[in-house]
């Protein structure tokens, strides 16, 4: 890594006077570098005909890492000494957003940590105290599904045939193999991270914060547990955050294959079928006919709607209906705000358990709420039929028939447009599902963190999303945090079942924190004094066999990952707050937001962000959402390194994607890259990357700009092929001297002038969170005014006869400033060509 040693801000090669300035590393750091035992080798590079990446770019990541020069405590970043006086360095702290371990990184963690890169390289430039911490996330749901399809599809095992140790212990053989490859990558990307401070968010460490985090927040009264709707996977028995809930829009009749099912599902389809008016009046409607395209959700309904000001059912305020296949009644309630007069009939079913919708509108008017399905899909017993057990999609037949044999089916519509919420991980269908779980009060701990944005404390960049950030903060519902799944953070909660008479006054469960089944039973026993129990009276602790929400642990991260625990009276991290949290905009609210509120509680408000930079996402060149299916999914590696279409083809066959994927995968990838990927180079990947961050919401990826930014790696190293040779001549004074700008030529004064120009952009590119302006500048000044301008100007000049040596010189002089600030300011972006070029 280039070892400066010198702030940006001091590199200024042109003063306010004119004069050239160009500073050096100082001798303390240089002196403290020589102390530095090395482990690896350093690396020797000898300037080749024409730039190749593989062999500019071996073996300096081990040389730095072997150096230490990515530790904040190595001599590149330790005291300043100013004159006799000490003055400790401004510290910069920074986390990654952790890689889930999936599989491996694509193209668009690439970008991240192109972005995160470039401005700790920066930083370390300016002389800050960095730390930049890397970790990858246990990612429980996702994680969990790859190794149970991988499982299946290799042994023909579901996770319930193994039992949840075994099941538990395969995880962690994939996340060791997956988690180490991802590490690899990072490497590869050049990204100068602190590998003394790496974290798993299920080690030990952040295992116990997330532990103590859990029973703080519940003794504050902000976890509790309730009954309620939920996204509910029944491929994968978990309720789902809404982050893992893809949409389908459909705009008609259409046949969705679906996970574990012989026949696909059809879906796009209206059904209109009738309720018989009880005691109508004899001139008066005699029934209320709704349409649906969840026909077999009507055995849980519990009420039709209609709205209050809807003329022509004025006469049914106040009646009943009756429900032909569970033969009782229901009422017609008026609700404005479920209804809407102009759709359809004007008539709503109204099934609270299996519709959000529908689920408001129930609690507004203290409607029963009862699920007619199960945690798998099928009909339970509250279903009012014989069909037991039957799947939720297959029901729709039966009830269809039984509607049509007493003439309550009014036909259907093919043509209908609906959007189909699936779940991300498994491609099921999502089914709303009252269940218990629990949840984080936010309102309170939303209001502190949207205050510290208006206040300006912590700074949103770009400012396009701050209104984002409020408008999301004000409409903030509590988190549920639960998920019914294998891996993950067990939750640390205990029901009390009470054995013999319950108490009297006594409703719902009783529920008790603890590390342990001890501390529990310790709590247990305050809880049922406290609620009036008699003294012994006997109970049994249960253990919750839930997990809590990946999105828990990750929100802990600006404290846990600087070592915090999470207990009770333990002070905040000294680095504590992260002074940038780079990541891309899509995870706002999920992440970031979460981490700033449950920071923020657990530090007293104290913001936990300086800055929130936010990237856009990447997609492909047609603006695509990169996926498996697709082939469009790009490993950083097969750009860095260069892969034929055969290997990316070959490569789908060790995925879990089903065969009829795996052949449209094989298509898009004959299309997209059809000669495969050429060799780039991290350099060029990471500099193409960061240019495209001009695109704040989307990011259309063509891998041809990153080829065409290896021919920019090309130009920088034909400057140095032409230059170093010069500045190596014997008679050569590179002794750095002022430049009189009124005696130079006018190329010299042109060149300096564009040079200062580019630094100060460069600059304010970094200040500003703009980096793309500082490449785009860099670029310019490399190829148009350097290579194009001033070494072609140089070329003329040092083969003229006449010239004198100090003119040569001084010719000379200003071509070195200009290969050594193009290397400074391109560094944070390419360090691997750039570190070749300084060395």
């Amino acid at each position: 890594m280039l070892n400066y040693g010198v702030q940006f801000s001091k590199v200024r090669h042109v003063s306010h006077s004119g004069r050239l300035l160009v500073k050096r590393s100082s001798q303390h750091a240089i002196r403290l570098m020589a102390t530095t035992t090395l482990k690896s080798p350093k690396p020797k590079k000898e300037f080749a005909a024409s730039y190749e990446a593989k062999a500019v770019e071996e073996g300096w990541y081990e040389w730095w890492n072997s150096q230490g020069l990515f530790k904040a405590s190595s001599a590149d970043f330790l005291t300043v000494h100013n004159g006799s006086e000490a003055a400790k360095k401004q510290p910069f702290t920074m986390i990654t957003p952790p890689p889930n371990v999936t599989g491996s990184l694509h193209i668009g963690h690439a970008l991240t940590f192109s972005i995160q890169d470039a401005i700790v390289r920066w930083k370390r430039m300016n002389g800050y105290d960095v730390k930049w911490i890397p970790g990858t996330d246990h990612a429980g749901i996702g994680t969990q599904s790859v190794v149970e399809k991988m499982i299946m599809k290799e042994r023909g095992l579901t996770r319930h045939d193994m039992g949840r140790e075994a099941f538990v212990k395969e995880i962690w053989k994939w996340k060791e193999k997956y988690g180490n490859h991802i590490l690899h990558q990072m490497r590869r990307m050049g990204a100068s991270l602190d590998w003394d401070s790496e974290f798993f968010t299920m080690d030990k460490d952040r295992y116990e914060a997330v532990e103590n985090a859990f029973m703080r927040l519940h003794n504050d009264g902000l976890i509790y547990r309730d009954t309620r709707l939920v996204n509910w996977c029944c491929a994968l028995e978990t309720v789902i955050s809404d982050i893992e809930v893809d949409y389908k829009d459909v705009t008609g009749r259409t046949l969705i294959s679906l996970p574990g099912r012989s026949k696909p599902v059809e879906f796009g389809v209206l059904h209109d079928f009738s309720y018989k008016v009880i005691d109508p009046e004899t001139d008066g409607i005699q029934e209320l006919t709704v349409s649906t395209t969840r026909i077999e959700t009507m055995l849980g309904d519990c009420a039709v709607a209609i709205h209050p000001n809807d003329d022509r059912y004025k006469s049914l305020h106040g009646k009943s209906v009756y429900h032909p296949i569970l033969k009782k009644e229901i009422p017609i309630i008026c609700d404005e705000q479920l209804v809407d007069m102009e759709f359809g009939t004007g008539v709503v079913k109204i099934t609270p358990a299996h519709d959000p919708n529908d689920y408001a509108c129930a609690r507004r008017h203290q409607l029963p709420i009862e699920s007619i399905f199960d945690k798998l899909g099928k009909l339970n017993s509250n279903c009012g039929l014989p069909e037991l057990g039957q799947d939720r999609f297959e029901v729709r037949d039966t009830i269809i028939q039984k509607l049509s044999e007493i003439g309550s089916y009014k036909g259907r519509n093919d043509n209908h447009v609906m959007r189909i919420a699936v779940c991300s991980r498994s491609g099921d269908v999502i089914e709303p599902l009252l269940q218990p779980q629990w949840y984080i009060k936010c309102k309170e701990l939303a209001a502190v963190s949207k205050k510290q944005v208006e206040n300006h404390q912590m700074k949103i960049v770009p400012e396009q999303f701050v209104q984002d950030w409020y408008r999301w903060l004000d409409n903030i519902q509590d988190w549920c945090i639960s998920r019914q799944l294998w891996w993950g953070h067990e939750i640390p909660a205990y029901q009390v079942k009470i054995h013999g008479n319950p108490h009297p006054d006594q409703a719902g469960e009783l529920w008790v924190v603890g590390s342990d089944k001890i501390k529990a039973n310790i709590r247990a026993v305050e809880l049922l004094e406290k609620e009036g129990y008699p003294q012994n009276t006997p109970f049994e602790l249960i253990k919750d066999d839930d997990v809590l929400d990946t999105w828990f642990s990750s929100g802990l991260l600006p404290l846990s990952a600087l070592g915090w625990k999470g207990r009770q009276g333990e002070s905040i991290p000294n680095r504590y707050p992260i002074q940038v949290m780079e990541t891309g905009f899509d995870i706002l609210f999920f992440w970031v937001a979460r981490m700033a509120m449950l920071a923020n509680h657990f530090s007293d408000h104290k913001i936990p962000f300086e800055t929130i930079f936010l990237h856009g996402m990447v997609r492909d060149a047609q603006g695509r959402k990169m996926s498996k299916s697709l082939g469009n999914v790009i490993d950083p590696l097969h750009v860095i390194e260069g892969i034929s279409l055969q290997d990316m083809k070959d490569n789908l066959l060790h995925t879990n994607l089903p065969e009829k994927e795996i052949g449209t995968s094989t298509r898009n990838l004959e299309k997209e890259f059809p000669n495969g990927i050429p060799p780039c180079g991290t350099d060029s990947l990471r500099f193409a990357l960061v240019q495209y961050t001009q695109q704040s919401r989307q990011i259309n990826l063509d891998i041809s700009n990153v080829v065409q930014t290896s021919y920019f790696c090309n130009k920088l190293w034909n400057l140095f092929k032409f230059g170093l040779p010069r500045l190596q001549q014997p008679d050569v004074d590179l002794t750095l001297r002022d430049v009189d700008l009124k005696s130079t030529s006018l190329v010299n004064r042109y060149i300096l002038s564009r040079m200062a120009n580019t630094i100060e952009t460069c600059q304010k590119g970094f200040e500003t969170s703009r980096l793309f302006e500082s490449t785009d500048a860099l670029r310019r000044f490399i190829v148009e005014d350097v290579c194009d301008v001033y070494v072609e100007f140089s070329k003329s000049a040092l083969n003229r006869s006449d010239l004198d040596q100090q003119e040569k010189n001084s010719t000379l002089r200003i071509l070195h400033a200009c290969m050594d600030t193009s290397l400074r300011l391109a560094h944070p972006f390419m360090p691997f060509v750039t570190e070749v070029g300084k060395q």
